[in-house]
């Protein structure tokens, strides 16, 4: 990894930290059962992760994904992008019909990302045209392709997936050459993408087989090339050796 794409991640995680010690400083929180019933270092870790969580959101991961986008080659980095996407006024209603499909989850139904795109890119598109907006969470153009990212939280609900796939298929048919993709940026079950078993959005997507959809590893490798995984993970680690002193000085021994 470059040497400043480096130096920008690491500042990422260093501020999510002392985002997180300062506020835990700021507002205090009496909790007479459990200090009663468990260690102070269990309290002060259970706060600490609960508002970790806080500081280390979407707009962290957006600008982590960006800067490593950036600095691998990529061009014309945005977050938040907003395509207008004109597609006929039939396609539009697949891709609606596709949706509500998936999570009636009618008989017979399984997500196929493949097929779903061909039968749709099949119907008659002429007729009506309509344009309708779309935003992206990261946008980047590499080796003359457009990727259009939704990054979502690695336990995303129905309606947050089925949003996402719905701006998706619209992006692929305005654009068949274009990269889409969903992504969470770690597998809360296990490295490979087999072992994903949170099951409230598995109507939408087949999160197991669908080439659209990136868990951990695949995600940050897309984003940066082969070894970037492992180069974000070195860094949070390194992050976290050189901030132990701190986290114990204003966290647990200020207790």
């Amino acid at each position: 990894m470059d040497v400043e794409c480096e130096n920008l991640v690491r500042s990422e995680f260093k501020d999510c930290i002392e985002r997180t010690l300062a506020r835990l400083q700021r507002d205090p929180t009496s909790m007479p059962f459990h200090e009663a019933l468990l260690s102070r270092e269990a309290i002060f870790w259970s706060r600490f992760e609960r508002s970790f969580s806080t500081s280390f959101g979407q707009r962290v991961i957006e600008k982590i994904s960006a800067d490593i986008a950036r600095y691998s080659g990529a061009r014309n980095v945005t977050t938040q992008k907003q395509t207008l996407v004109t597609l006929s006024a039939s396609q539009f209603s697949a891709i609606e019909n596709n949706i509500h499909t998936a999570r009636s989850n009618t008989l017979g139904h399984s997500p196929n990302w493949n097929a779903e795109v061909e039968n749709i890119f099949s119907m008659h598109s002429g007729g009506m045209r309509e344009t309708q907006r779309v935003i992206s969470d990261l946008y980047f153009e590499r080796d003359g392709q457009a990727n259009y990212f939704s990054i979502k939280t690695v336990k995303p609900n129905i309606d947050q997936t089925a949003e996402a796939k719905r701006d998706l298929l619209k992006l692929k048919l305005a654009d068949s050459s274009a990269n889409v993709y969903f992504g969470l940026y770690y597998n809360p079950f296990g490295e490979g993408r087999e072992l994903y078993r949170w099951t409230p959005p598995m109507k939408i997507f087949n999160f197991h087989r669908d080439p659209c959809v990136l868990i951990g590893r695949d995600y940050w490798d897309t984003l940066g090339g082969r070894g970037t995984y492992d180069a974000v993970l070195e860094i949070a680690q390194s992050v976290s050796e050189e901030l132990q002193h701190k986290v114990r000085q204003y966290g647990i021994d200020s207790l």
